[in-house]
């Protein structure tokens, strides 16, 4: 059998710090090879490879971590044509170094505050991308209704509001109950627990039933959305969509987005039913005012504008609730770790849009006098 020429290298006095590299730098000279580079006592500027009889990866991963601890720039190490592909490779996969400490400057504060920025911003224009493609295709579906999916909507019409009925029922009934309590305990210093009626029915048409359901549906049903289509991408069931020549928008997410159209502002109502009632029943049984008699006052001085300007932010927060729901799973990249990030980021950007846009809308309706 042939010798196996051991590895070598040397630097020479008039070579300007360049280290020459010759014989074998494979795993089974990988100790030998650690040996004569730690030998080295020179000052070296760059790495001369292009005399190395064989390389493997052991011997480019031994290469890269000696020029990375001298603190040479990839332009000084020098490889022969041959061994580049290998050596690219190896560069993409041994990059696993732990991350630097996090600096908390000033400046590095400013950084990280203007790439938030910059990425809410690219996110902002996917959205708007992603609401135009879904508006361009419904108005398609008037021209060709045949390519409406009647009954994956219908059954997201199931799931997205006929079972969360109860739930917004009950947190509806339960947080008007708490607001005619604590407005009643404030407003009995004055004599005026009568007032609770109006505090209770404005506060609720307006802002609360819309908002709690909104709410309600951005954790419960954008989180389902996007674990859904997450799952399909990941088993690339998207993509065999496609190779059948379907479109993934008419089949996955305009169902959806029509469903939640439909059900969010029947849901509105009903919590807003529900509202009332727990202010009702805090009168009955707290402030002595019969059901009658805070109906008739709530017939009185409730007028139905109140109900128009919650009923007409609905639609709104589902075409929301809905889009950022399906664009997240549709951005999941195939893992299980991809599924449960898209789906935390699709919960917390739908509640946080919700309540800003909720908070712009009533100061809107405020100066508009409505």
């Amino acid at each position: 059998m042939k010798d196996i020429p051991p590895p070598d290298c040397v630097l020479p006095p008039d070579a300007d710090g360049l280290l020459r590299l010759s014989g074998n730098w494979t795993l089974a000279t990988a100790l030998r090879s650690g040996e004569v580079l730690h030998a080295q006592t020179g000052t070296v500027t760059g790495i001369d490879a292009r005399a190395i009889d064989r390389l493997d990866s052991a011997g480019v991963l031994l290469l890269l971590r000696y020029a990375h601890k001298l603190g040479l720039a990839d332009e000084a190490l020098q490889f022969r044509d041959d061994h580049q592909a290998l050596v690219c490779t190896i560069e993409e996969v041994a990059d696993e170094r732990p991350k630097p400490q996090r600096d908390y400057g000033v400046a590095a504060a400013l950084d990280r505050l203007g790439r938030s920025v910059h990425a809410i911003a690219g996110n902002v224009v996917v959205l708007v991308n992603f609401l135009g493609e879904n508006l361009s295709k419904l108005a398609r579906l008037i021209r060709q209704p045949r390519r409406f999916r009647l009954t994956a909507a219908v059954n997201q019409m199931e799931e997205v509001g006929l079972n969360a009925v109860p739930l917004v029922a009950l947190l509806s009934y339960l947080v008007g109950a708490v607001i005619a309590f604590l407005g009643s305990t404030i407003l009995r210093d004055f004599g005026a627990e009568i007032y609770v009626v109006e505090l209770v029915s404005i506060a609720f048409l307006r802002e609360f039933a819309v908002l709690l359901t909104a709410i309600v549906l951005a954790g419960r049903t954008a989180s389902a959305f996007t674990a859904q289509i997450g799952a399909m991408k990941a088993r690339e069931e998207i993509d065999a969509i496609q190779t059948l020549g379907l479109d993934p928008i008419d089949l996955l997410v305009l169902p959806r987005v029509v469903a939640l159209l439909i059900m969010l502002p029947l849901l509105t109502f009903i919590a807003m039913i529900a509202g009332l009632a727990g202010g009702v029943t805090v009168g009955a049984f707290d402030l002595g005012i019969p059901p009658q008699m805070y109906l008739a006052r709530m017939h009185d001085t409730i007028e139905v504008r109140h109900m128009l300007v919650g009923l007409s932010k609905a639609p709104v927060f589902a075409l929301i609730i809905a889009l950022i729901g399906c664009l997240e799973g549709l951005k999941v990249e195939g893992t299980a770790q991809s599924v449960g990030e898209r789906t935390t980021s699709s919960v917390v950007q739908t509640i946080s849009l919700v309540i800003i846009l909720d908070a712009l809308a009533a100061l809107w309706f405020m100066h508009m006098g409505w």
